[in-house]
């Protein structure tokens, strides 16, 4: 079942008649249903640019808050703040190769003139005083500034008097990749920006050559509201079974965050109607691109204390993202991407190893703990919640621009929910 267009762009908080009557319709305690999970993602990805606080941000949230509340949720939004750009043009220009650029978090502009400086390659050595230093990384699927080949590559132009920093995030797919940040510490101070490897060659070789170019990262920047979206269905029980997905991410990140969305919100419906003997508390939240702010906010602010909890289970990025073939072109296969992982805490690993058996990357069940968990789940672990179960990955698009629905489906969606309910309902008897 797919929404219309009309349907993918309306937001608000009014559930569109494609994704609401779809999720109507599912199944209350069967697997969910391909279909119904192809609408969810239709519908999340439809919302556009999910940078917290922005537009796309803020109407999946309502939307999800619709939907929960219809289910006799009892919703509330826990608003903090993050920092914002709202781009007006970012560029690098090499004589008459212009390429457009991501400007890095927490962006620092140039002015509307831009930067006219020499281009110098980071490896080079020396000085960078009155240059812009190219920095050049190593093959990887990146995902933070916080990585030390990054961080220390940046450090180290910085250090060494560069005005600003164009960085190639070298990985699978050619395109930039966009780097989560912190929020609260102090970021580098002077423009950073990210140029896809696609577009690098001419600019390695003006490097090279020690020839001018002209870096312009024009923005409107500062800080929003933004928020997690938390609901609640108490029934009255002792403990409560959290269950978290971020919603937000720099791109669209349709398989990235919706993936994990279809799950989570299919476990919301599926959970409500079975009645489980505990308490139901469902948040998605926002700033995850900020170094998991939005996590550390609810679980700092408003989270069940963990002796009050039964289970934490954390949807993570990329749950079920499709893989490719690499050949003279990337070719999509109906098979999942396998860098995906799953952690559980030691009293769950049996029970969840049964749950996902025979899903690529994901049977190969970890003990959560601070060196294997991922993503926000390594600080609930951090916080004593004793019963966990947490999924993180980075799929070929991860983090990119090209994370569209070319990258997900209800087919590859499915068995992973599947899973995490089996999982769920395996660990509460436990």
């Amino acid at each position: 079942m797919s929404a219309s267009r009309r349907d993918l762009l309306l937001g608000g908080g009014v559930l569109a008649a494609g994704a609401a009557t779809a999720a109507r319709a599912a199944p209350a305690v069967a697997p969910p249903d391909a279909a119904w999970l192809q609408a969810v993602l239709e519908r999340f990805a439809g919302f556009g640019i999910k940078a917290s606080g922005g537009s796309g941000d803020t109407a999946s949230g309502a939307w999800l808050e619709g939907d929960l509340t219809a289910l006799g949720y009892r919703c509330e939004r826990q608003t903090f703040e993050v920092p914002y750009a709202e781009v007006r043009k970012a560029t690098v220009a090499a004589g008459d190769r212009v390429a457009t650029v991501f400007p890095q978090a927490i962006v620092k502009t140039t002015g509307v003139e831009g930067l006219t400086l020499p281009l110098k390659p980071a490896n080079a050595g020396g000085s960078l005083d009155g240059a812009i230093a190219l920095v050049v990384l190593p093959f990887s699927r990146w995902v933070s500034m916080a990585q030390p080949p990054v961080d220390l590559a940046l450090k180290d132009v910085f250090d060494r008097g560069a005005a600003a920093a164009v960085v190639v995030t070298t990985g699978p797919t050619g395109e930039a990749i966009g780097l989560n940040v912190s929020a609260t510490k102090p970021g580098f101070q002077k423009p950073v920006v990210i140029l896809a490897p696609k577009d690098a060659e001419p600019f390695v070789a003006a490097a090279k050559a020690g020839a001018t170019v002209t870096l312009t990262v024009d923005a409107e920047v500062g800080r929003r509201p933004t928020f997690n979206l938390i609901g609640r269905l108490d029934r009255g029980a002792a403990k409560t079974l959290i269950v978290t997905t971020p919603r937000s991410g720099w791109f669209g990140c349709a398989a990235e965050r919706g993936a994990g969305v279809a799950v989570w919100l299919s476990l919301a419906h599926a959970l409500a109607a079975a009645k489980p003997g505990v308490n139901l508390e469902f948040v998605a939240t926002s700033g995850h691109e900020y170094i998991y702010l939005g996590g550390e906010q609810y679980l700092e602010h408003h989270a069940p204390k963990p002796a009050d909890t039964r289970l934490w289970v954390h949807i993570g990025a990329s749950a079920a993202a499709r893989d490719w073939h690499e050949l003279a072109t990337l070719r999509p296969l109906p098979s999942a991407d396998s860098q995906r992982v799953l952690t559980a805490t030691p009293d769950l690993l049996d029970r969840t190893r049964a749950a996902f058996k025979g899903l690529n990357g994901l049977e190969a069940v970890y003990e959560a703990n601070k060196a294997n968990a991922g993503g926000e789940l390594v600080n609930v672990i951090e916080a004593g919640y004793g019963s966990a179960i947490g999924l993180y990955g980075g799929h070929r698009f991860f983090h990119t621009a090209g994370d569209d629905m070319r990258c997900v489906s209800g087919e590859l969606v499915a068995p992973v929910a599947k899973a995490f309910r089996a999982a769920i309902d395996a660990a509460l008897k436990a």
